[in-house]
């Protein structure tokens, strides 16, 4: 097969997975709903140079990814699918990229494992039907360390010094510092492991900073010439808080991003556990790159452990390298030159079983769940489930199946690896379609469609929509705000008690609710699925 017609079967692949349904559910609070707001509001003013949100200066992010939706929403309308349109064809790219690197590195064997496992792997395959900025991010990183690899081992090594600069640009355009955070530690550790620089010279580090200094100098640099330097300084104090102190109550266990890749990741983390014992055999893999994957691995999973603030797309960077090191056991023992240990074997049945036992878990809970809430303290939680979301019995057959297919994948395994393993990847590809576009809108349907249905009543109407008692973005987003005249909407207080000029609505959750119902100026219009509606008189 010519090797332009494989890229076209992976596009195609892809596509087929990641495109289609992208908009069949609302956009989640906050991060998805986060970033198309900022998006759709530059839209509106027509300033694309500065992120806002709720038309006031937004620090938290640089603009990269925002203008890729913008495009998209220039492309297909501010909606859900366009938003989410730019991590569908990032997908796209990722697969094709891993393709060429695992070819590059390895051989063609490999790269395709190495396909199939990344696109068959949860959370992997779950972020690029999303609206959130990491898998751009992650990609942007790969991509500046896989070009400092052939700087040593290609012949063109300026060239890759260039390429590396301008990815590890782009990734900070993307996300901020922490790609330069990423970037230095892992250097770092590769000159220590590799005992100096050995292959690479002064002038390599010197073009890929360069480089990477005129990439982010593409928006860093204009900002700081037309605006002066409050906005970067704004950004950078908000990057350092988030590393010091947990955000919005994001916190958790120093050990919180190992759960996240063991389950998330299945089954590619399992295969992880491959590298547990003696491995036996000539390896197949090229050294140098299995020893900076290695390096990106440890780096960001110990870094984002660190970190106080814990949010599961923090540690997404390490599907790259995890799903590279598990492609590479997949590739041995395909070829038969190891076998599957014992480790392996227990942690893919541990994990499958997990998610299969949470597709059957979902009906049970939405057919049961009058006799749950007497157990439930969390007066939200219960409100939520009042949902009116249908389930049947017969829902639970997806994980029955899910269950059966991993037990049957796993013991064909023994016998014909290779079959097992294309057995165990088409389910997965089945599954989390299914989980995806049958499983997920329920989910939202308890989680938040009641409040997302209450903003988009306010579309096209001149009133002030404001949440009370909890953060949100969506009501930015789905009343399609506009710019107000009046600078005092902004001021809570002003809304609850001063003078305002516009009818006034505004939204809290249910355990919050008593304090507000005292209030003589505010009338309660209804309640839903644990969010309760007020007016002002």
């Amino acid at each position: 097969m010519p090797n332009y017609v494989r890229y076209i079967v992976i596009v195609i692949a892809g596509s087929l997975l990641f495109f289609p349904m992208l908009g069949h559910v609302h956009l989640f609070d906050w991060d998805e709903i986060n970033f198309a707001e900022c998006a759709r509001e530059m839209i509106v003013s027509k300033d694309y140079l500065r992120m806002q949100i709720d038309f006031q200066p937004f620090w938290e992010k640089p603009p990269l990814f925002i203008w890729m939706q913008v495009l998209a929403m220039k492309l297909f309308g501010i909606n859900e699918y366009a938003a989410r349109f730019p991590n569908a064809l990032v997908g796209v790219i990722t697969l094709c990229t891993l393709f060429y690197a695992g070819k590059r590195v390895v051989n063609e064997k490999m790269a395709t494992s190495w396909v199939l496992l990344y696109a068959a792997s949860w959370l992997p395959h779950f972020y690029f039907k999303s609206g959130i900025i990491d898998p751009s991010f992650n990609l942007y990183i790969f991509l500046a360390f896989f070009q400092v690899y052939l700087v040593k081992d290609g012949q063109r090594k300026m060239l890759h010094a260039s390429l590396a600069g301008l990815f590890l640009g782009l990734a900070v355009l993307t996300k901020g510092p922490v790609a330069i955070l990423v970037a230095i530690l892992g250097f770092g550790v590769y000159l220590v492991v590799n005992r100096g620089l050995r292959g690479y010279k002064a002038v390599h580090i010197a073009v890929i900073a360069l480089m990477a200094l005129l990439t982010t100098a593409l928006w860093f640099g204009i900002e700081i010439l037309l605006h002066g330097t409050w906005f970067v300084n704004e950004f950078i104090t908000y990057q350092i808080r988030l590393f010091k102190t947990e955000d919005a109550g994001h916190g958790g266990p120093f050990f919180y991003h190992f759960v996240v890749l063991l389950i998330g990741c299945f089954p590619a983390a399992a295969f992880l556990f491959q590298y547990i014992g003696k491995r036996d055999g000539a390896k197949a893999e090229n050294k140098d790159f299995t020893r900076w994957m290695w390096i990106l691995f440890w780096v960001v999973l110990i870094l984002f452990s660190i970190v106080k603030t814990k949010i599961v797309h923090y540690s997404s960077l390490c599907y790259f390298p995890l799903t590279y090191l598990a492609a590479l056991q997949l590739y041995r023992l395909s070829e038969q030159k190891a076998r599957m240990n014992l480790a392996t074997r227990i942690v893919l049945v541990f994990t499958g079983c997990i998610w299969a036992v949470i597709l059957i878990a979902l009906p049970l809970v939405g057919l049961n769940k009058d006799k749950l809430i007497p157990y439930i303290n969390d007066p939200f939680a219960v409100g939520n489930l009042q949902a009116p979301v249908s389930w049947s019995y017969a829902e639970c057959a997806w994980g029955l199946i899910y269950l059966v297919g991993i037990v049957i994948a796993i013991a064909w395994m023994r016998r014909n690896f290779r079959k097992g393993m294309l057995l165990l990847s088409g389910l997965q590809l089945v599954i989390i379609q299914v989980t995806i576009i049958h499983f997920t809108p329920k989910i939202e349907a308890f989680s938040q469609r009641a409040a997302i249905e209450y903003f988009k009543s306010f579309r096209g109407k001149d009133v002030y929509v404001h949440v009370l008692g909890y953060k949100s973005y969506a009501d930015l987003f789905y009343t399609d705000k506009q710019p107000q005249a009046n600078p005092l909407y902004r001021n809570e207080d002003w809304l609850l008690n001063g003078h305002v000029d516009k009818p006034t609505y505004f939204i809290c959750k249910v355990q919050d609710a008593d304090k507000y119902r005292v209030l003589p100026q505010l009338t309660e219009t209804g309640a839903a699925n644990g969010f309760v509606f007020f007016k002002r008189k």
